[in-house]
């Protein structure tokens, strides 16, 4: 049973992997500025183009995943995920990337709302729980590695691009081997497990649910926008070239990866919303580096704390709103994915401010607006 187990779990977990590819947008984006001669709030369009598709097909996945079941829409999501790592081998261009980048959006959006519940007909009951974590971190591991993919593409092969066959080439090994595997799911009762806009938007009139849709939208924001954001602060105050600033996007992902992993058993002794207040404070902490720093260390440490802090907070808004409210697990699950629109205009509003500012410190204060509000959120966390 263990090993039939595994022959399952390894094909679902290469998905997860793939699910991480999202977050090449950051360090993608600064290429594609420089390659096109772009200005921040044109070149932030471009993980806008990401971010924007959560908000419209969230719900209706869920509701695709009631029709066709759970493997069948992540390998859905895998395909689409695959075209939009394939777009771009065919020709370079500003409109291109935006449809690539949109895709990889759907396809992203289509595997968030469907691996974890796919992952829960293969382990059950206690284990679950580590299981989704690992699969976070499995996650990570990707988001990790993309910018040092992207420089050593750069640098030893002459061209950051080369980072898309790479992922189309695991995308299409993880299309093959998930297609293979089969996976029993338990029938579901249609009318009972589909959510609809309408249920899910009727949820925002408890100011609790409210409360954590805005945090969801404040999470994704700052998540984005300083993958967007961390190697034009590195290139602006210390004068590296972008392949060297954009290992600052790897310290994010890494401290973000450690984070994700110690939080696993901090939550297990301490109260969640205690440990939200201590992460938040750690955001604060990063972004006031920030803003203020001008030293390698004081700028690579107020980016690993930004991704300590920032690594717990979306499972930990999520777990209390569907314990807010536990007869609408599905509503709320919809409604929280839909948050993730935060991605689409943190990055845009962040362009805009430091074009207008001339400085990296635009997006900083941006950034910043989004920390204060989930430091009000901890309060209001600690009171429910």
């Amino acid at each position: 049973m263990k090993q039939t187990n595994l022959s399952k779990l390894m094909p679902v977990m290469l998905a997860f992997f793939c699910m991480g590819f999202v977050d090449m947008v950051g360090i993608a984006t600064n290429y594609v500025k420089v390659d096109f001669g772009l200005n921040d709030t044109l070149a932030n369009l471009l993980p806008s183009m990401v971010f924007f598709w959560f908000f419209i097909f969230a719900v209706p996945t869920g509701m695709l995943m009631n029709r066709i079941g759970r493997r069948r829409t992540v390998l859905l999501s895998l395909a689409v995920t695959l075209l939009s790592l394939v777009l771009p081998l065919f020709g370079y261009s500003f409109a291109l990337m935006i449809v690539s980048f949109s895709l990889l959006g759907i396809g992203n959006t289509l595997m968030q709302v469907s691996v974890n519940p796919l992952l829960s007909n293969i382990v059950q009951g206690d284990r679950l729980a580590s299981s989704l974590t690992f699969g976070q971190f499995i996650k990570a591991i990707a988001s990790f590695i993309a910018p040092i993919l992207a420089a050593w593409a750069a640098a030893s092969l002459g061209d950051w691009k080369w980072i898309y066959p790479m992922f189309a080439g695991v995308t299409a090994l993880s299309v093959l081997w998930l297609g293979l595997t089969p996976i029993a799911e338990e029938e579901l009762e249609g009318a009972r497990a589909s959510s609809t806009f309408g249920q899910c938007l009727a949820l925002l009139g408890k100011p609790f649910i409210l409360f954590s849709f805005f945090g969801i939208m404040c999470h994704v924001g700052i998540d984005v926008g300083l993958n967007v954001t961390a190697p034009k602060v590195i290139q602006e105050r210390l004068g590296l070239a972008l392949g060297e600033a954009g290992l600052a996007t790897s310290v994010y992902f890494l401290f973000r990866t450690i984070g994700c992993l110690s939080g696993t058993f901090i939550l297990s002794r301490f109260a969640p919303a205690k440990f939200f207040a201590v992460s938040v404070v750690c955001m604060l902490l990063g972004v006031a580096g920030l803003a203020v720093g001008h030293g390698q260390a004081v700028l690579y440490a107020a980016i690993a704390l930004v991704g300590f802090g920032n690594s717990n907070i979306f499972p930990i808004i999520l777990s209390r709103a569907m314990l807010y409210l536990p007869a609408k697990k599905n509503e709320i699950s919809g409604l929280m994915v839909m948050g993730l629109i935060g991605g689409t205009l943190f990055p845009f509003c962040m362009g805009l401010l430091s074009d207008g500012m001339g400085t990296q410190l635009g997006a900083v204060l941006v950034m910043a607006v989004g920390v204060v509000y989930l430091c009000v959120f901890a309060g209001v966390m600690r009171r429910s």
